[in-house]
């Protein structure tokens, strides 16, 4: 077996995920220069460069980036392997999960999920952000949404459908016409942690997009709904995140829920699926998203 040599994959790696040599100096507690000297020895092997610059950020080239995915789930399914082999696979499971979505239908659930797990502990971690699990080595697993994109290494388990729709207070509902350009008379809420999400609903709904009077921006979905609740506008919200405030009637969806093909997605690293915790999660979601 022909393998360049693993510390400079190691590195390679860590710079991919960091941009940084600086960061993923930090990570692997070297020298700066012994980061340098390790992603020049795999150039060397490979024959080509791997990073192109972008300010201070190091860029992976397309074929370097297919690469870092690839040895980041090998060395993920390594470091599961030998832990199996020390008998100290991990009592928990660090569970990376939406913020909207963890306060709004997970947090609601947990005592069912924890009794489904039995001796096995969750840890909760809030993510304003949704990243994908292979930039994530602290964590075991995550909760995606439409964000999902498959990957190399990690096993996704479609638990529920994506419904997203417009929602806004019945006293700002009411002034609304039949034809969402009416929107354009209210403030438009947007998260910046999904800035696209409009601009997604607009394409996937067929809807013209809708000229606002006003955008108000906030730092994740969670405050952007709040601000919807409080009556400042009109939000996009994942109908998951807002159930409750639709049966009490706090909020109302105008223009509906469309359904997004990839739902919502439980991923994991492949080996880590086969283990009893992660099937115990799996099927209590399964049970929950379906509502069987």
């Amino acid at each position: 077996m022909r393998l360049p040599p693993l510390n400079a994959i190691r590195v390679f790696e860590a710079v991919c995920r960091h941009g940084s040599i600086v960061k993923a100096a930090e990570e692997l507690n070297v020298v700066r220069g012994a980061v340098r000297q390790q992603i020049t020895t795999l150039e060397n092997y490979v024959g080509r460069k791997l990073f192109t610059r972008d300010g201070r950020r190091l860029v992976p080239t397309v074929q370097a980036s297919a690469f870092a995915a690839a040895a980041g789930a090998a060395f993920d399914i390594l470091q599961r392997a030998a832990s199996e082999l020390e008998g100290t696979v991990p009592g928990r499971i660090r569970l990376g999960v939406p913020s909207a979505f963890a306060v709004w239908w997970l947090m609601p659930r947990v005592a069912g999920m924890q009794a489904s797990l039995g001796d096995m502990a969750i840890d909760i971690v809030p993510m304003t952000v949704v990243e994908p699990l292979q930039i994530h080595p602290e964590l075991d697993a995550v909760i995606m949404g439409g964000e999902y994109r498959p990957a190399a290494g990690i096993t996704a388990l479609r638990f529920m459908e994506d419904e997203f729709g417009p929602v806004a207070t019945p006293a700002l509902a009411a002034a609304l016409s039949g034809d969402p350009a009416a929107m354009g008379a209210l403030t438009m809420l947007v998260s910046r942690s999904v800035p696209k999400l409009w601009d997604e609903w607009f394409a996937e709904s067929g809807t013209p997009p809708v000229t606002f009077s006003r955008v108000q921006e906030f730092e994740d979905l969670l405050l952007a709904l709040g601000a919807a609740r409080s009556g400042l506008g009109v939000a996009l919200a994942p109908r998951a995140s807002i159930e409750d405030d639709l049966q009490r009637g706090h909020l109302l969806a105008p223009y509906g829920f469309i359904t997004r093909p990839s739902g919502y997605c439980l991923c994991c690293r492949t080996p880590d699926a086969r283990r009893q915790a992660f099937a115990a999660l799996s099927g209590w979601l399964l049970q929950c998203g379906t509502g069987t």
